[in-house]
């Protein structure tokens, strides 16, 4: 503990694997609640380390956080505020903890729920009113918000477009870019009454992953203020103020992200009017751009998409655009032991998130076949050049 508050970064740079994955998903658990301003207690912290630690399940941790709040004679002001972040970040990091992830209407809602449960009476269930936020960002006004009335087919319909999208003939930045587009129309959406944003961060995080996408998610513990205000910003247009949508906050957030770029991630820069101090958004990577505060020595994040590996970068060129099974990947590759294809060849492609199976829940499926993901497809586009 330090001040009342874990060091990740100690259980992550450890290495035990189930100690750092614990640990990431608890980082996540806890960063995310800065979004509504709340603050967890010592207790869940505690509870969190014994997690980490192995000493009890999650399941273990999330009762115990229950029991505290259900016997706690001595209250004060911040109890409400407190028992939400601190049940919420338990439920959170639940579900950090497992790669499940549904991508459906259905699956946006049971992410909700299971943030939210016992927490929310309205858990995993849509807003049946319009809404309005106040902003600081936009002193004080409001992004306008899907009507309650659309709200489930307009998620059908940008999970449609989504799963409909070619990936096949962009950059990586221009992946980034639609990434950040898609993630930003589905949270205009706001479909819930509370947690919207600690939601779609979440439903981000499971979507990346299921592409393919072990990202670093410190990200969004340190910066999920930046994260919410970026989207505001790419959702907000006043005209009579001559402001109009925003969307590079976002796009820099994912470039820092997936590409492992620099970009000062700071609230100020958001705002729709800022001191000409915050006016101009600095990349930190670039010398002249960096202020002298910051120092610009810290070395580059390995690109994130990219592999040195010559049989992942063989199989992801030979299944490209296709969907191929086993058997038809050996004859493409010339190798007729199926146990060498998979140790060499497939297991390390999936593994690393550059190859998915066709029907993920089911392994053995009958008519498996092998895809590229995002990431691989990034990684073809990029072996073609």
């Amino acid at each position: 503990m330090n001040n009342g508050y874990l060091n990740f970064d100690e259980y992550i740079r450890q290495g035990e694997p189930q100690k750092r994955e614990r640990a990431e998903a608890w980082r996540v658990a806890i960063g995310l609640q800065a979004v509504d301003g709340l603050r967890t207690s010592e207790y869940l912290q505690e509870a969190a380390r014994r997690n980490i630690e192995g000493e009890i399940s999650i399941d273990e941790a999330r009762e115990l956080v229950k029991q505290y709040y259900i016997t706690k004679t001595a209250h004060d002001e911040d109890d409400a505020d407190r028992e939400e972040a601190d049940k919420v970040s338990s439920n959170i990091a639940k579900l950090l903890q497992t790669d499940a992830f549904t991508y459906s209407v259905a699956g946006l809602l049971a992410i909700h729920r299971a943030i939210f449960d016992g927490v929310f009476k309205h858990a995993g269930r849509f807003r049946d009113y319009d809404i309005s936020k106040k902003e600081w960002v936009l002193e004080g006004d409001s992004v306008l918000y899907g009507r309650w009335q659309d709200l489930r087919m307009a998620i059908e319909y940008d999970l449609e477009q989504e799963r409909q999208f070619d990936y096949m003939a962009l950059t990586k930045k221009q992946m980034v870019e639609h990434l950040a587009n898609f993630i930003s129309g589905l949270w205009q959406i706001h479909p819930f009454a509370e947690g919207n944003t600690r939601t779609i961060a979440i439903f981000t995080i499971k979507y990346l992953r299921s592409q393919g996408f072990r990202v670093n998610n410190e990200l969004f513990e340190l910066n999920s203020w930046y994260f919410r205000n970026a989207l505001v910003r790419a959702n907000y247009r006043n005209l009579e103020k001559g402001i109009n949508y925003e969307p590079e906050y976002l796009i820099r957030f994912f470039a820092n992200l997936l590409l492992g770029e620099k970009w000062d991630l700071r609230n100020r820069y958001l705002h729709i009017h800022p001191t000409e101090e915050w006016r101009v958004q600095p990349n930190l990577a670039t010398p002249e751009q960096a202020p002298y505060k910051y120092p610009t020595s810290t070395p580059q994040v390995p690109d994130k998409l990219h592999t040195d590996n010559l049989n992942i970068q063989k199989l992801v060129q030979i299944v490209g655009k296709k969907e191929l099974s086993v058997k038809e990947i050996m004859e493409c590759i010339g190798l007729k032991d199926r146990k060498n294809v998979l140790n060499l060849y497939l297991n390390p492609a999936i593994a690393e998130g550059y190859v998915c199976l066709l029907y993920p829940d089911k392994p053995r499926h009958p008519r498996q076949k092998y895809q590229l993901t995002m990431k691989g497809v990034a990684l073809y586009n990029e072996l073609k050049k």
